[in-house]
């Protein structure tokens, strides 16, 4: 392995391990909203991925130009097969939202240990009266 290759991934574990500790940092703030936020940016940029590969191939289209003796015989043009778009803007739409299925489930994870404190020193509280 090369050496940028081993820096790269050094580099990335440690983005993600930020990324991860943000995550739950955000996730264990009292109120429930800040959690939601990378989450959503995720879901934001994985939408404009599928929105994008939709708007492009729809813009794309292969052109063929067929040439016998120095005259244009024949120049056809082909659009993109509609079906194969969909499935690629659906499949690129499930591939990007995978982070942003790790984060809810951290955000799941942490909400759900916050909330059996809160319970147990409400419980602890009404104990004491």
């Amino acid at each position: 392995m090369t050496m940028f290759a081993m820096l790269f991934l050094l580099l990335l574990g440690v983005f993600i391990g930020i990324f991860v500790f943000l995550q739950m940092l955000l996730s264990k703030m009292e109120s429930k909203w800040p959690g939601l936020i990378l989450p959503g940016v995720t879901l934001m940029f994985s939408l404009f991925a599928a929105l994008g590969i939709l708007l492009f191939s729809a813009y794309t289209a292969t052109t063929t130009t067929t040439i016998v003796d120095g005259v244009i015989v024949e120049n056809t043009m082909q659009m993109a097969n509609t079906a194969s778009v969909i499935a690629s803007a659906v499949f690129a739409f499930v591939l990007m939202n995978i982070p942003t299925a790790i984060l809810l489930v951290i955000y799941a994870s942490c909400r759900s240990k916050l909330s059996k404190k809160y319970s147990l020193e409400k419980m602890s509280a009404l104990d004491l009266e």
